[in-house]
């Protein structure tokens, strides 16, 4: 029997029910959080995951991966404040999220010391909590894989070679980078099936999205009301991939972020109009149904594929 450690426990994989796969219930600047905490609200900040995660219920949402990690401001608390009072089943993440440098403490260090602190989170818990993360995340972006990233991947690969919770990453499908992330993991003796390319669905290259999942390896079609491409353009390429016999291979989430504050809220809602909690499900599935993605289908994607992942073999 394969458990899942949520912020509130360990449960059974098959009880993961519905999943949103790549939800943020909150980000912060670390350095803004710890030296000017006076510039939070945080009972707003509470009340807008609250609705958020309400909101998502109703859709019959019961589980929401959280990969907010080390570099994004990561609160435990926060997330066991949210679970506590609607019931959500919240799996977090440990990692560290850099497109470049790293903290001189992890600089100075070797690869097995950070990935012992990946594991202790896992293990132990999460901030001297006994909160534990469900799965790791890392990251690159279009500076590529820098030394301190590189670091950072291979940290993560040998956290999941210990513990055998997935990996799910951040990538930028236009430098193809998904594919350096894959061969970093494979030198590392990943096994391709515990292995999540994020963000696959940013590009309609359908020649780079088979590369990834030729390797066997999950991708994330996850950023539904963002990114650099509109809804109708992401849907088309998805509908690509299945065709091709890909269903038990896609996770489709949002990457949604109930607050940010990298960006000011009216500057969000400028530039991402569409973005909420509840687009996948109110927007984007039912138009991919009418489009010929049947509910089998939409199941084992919302469903099959996320237990797949956690408990891969």
């Amino acid at each position: 029997m394969t458990y899942v450690n949520t912020i509130s426990g360990k449960i059974d994989v098959n009880d993961l029910g519905l999943t949103l796969v790549h939800e943020h219930l909150i980000i912060r600047s670390e350095i803004i959080k710890d030296q000017f905490p006076h510039l939070y609200d945080e009972e707003n900040l509470y009340k807008k995951a609250l609705d958020a995660v309400k909101s998502v219920q109703k859709q019959g949402v019961k589980t929401i991966c959280d990969p907010t990690i080390a570099g994004m401001g990561r609160d435990v608390k926060f997330l066991e404040r949210i679970a506590n009072e609607t019931g959500i089943q919240i799996v977090t993440a440990t990692g560290y999220y850099s497109f470049n440098e790293i903290p001189m403490h992890f600089q100075t260090h070797d690869i097995d010391y950070l990935a012992e602190a990946f594991i202790r989170d896992i293990e132990v818990g999460i901030q001297n909590t006994t909160i534990k993360a469900g799965f790791l995340k890392c990251a690159t972006e279009d500076q590529g894989v820098t030394p301190d990233v590189e670091k950072v991947l291979r940290a993560v690969a040998r956290a999941q070679k210990r513990t055998g919770v997935p990996i799910m990453t951040h990538s930028h499908p236009a430098s193809e980078n998904g594919l350096k992330q894959l061969e970093i993991f494979l030198e590392e003796g990943v096994n391709p099936k515990a292995i999540m390319i994020g963000h696959s669905g940013d590009t309609t290259d359908l020649t780079y999205i088979q590369k990834l999942l030729d390797s066997g390896a999950f991708i994330g079609m996850d950023r539904y009301g963002q990114g650099p491409l509109p809804y109708p353009e992401r849907n088309e390429t998805l509908l690509k991939v299945l065709k091709q016999g890909n269903t038990n291979r896609v996770f489709l989430s949002q990457d949604y972020c109930c607050s940010i504050d990298w960006y000011p809220d009216e500057m969000v809602k400028e530039m991402l109009p569409e973005w909420s909690m509840t687009f996948l499900l109110d927007e984007v599935i039912p138009t991919l149904q009418k489009e010929g993605i049947t509910d089998e289908q939409i199941h084992t994607i919302m469903y099959d594929n996320v237990q797949n992942w956690f408990g891969y073999k």
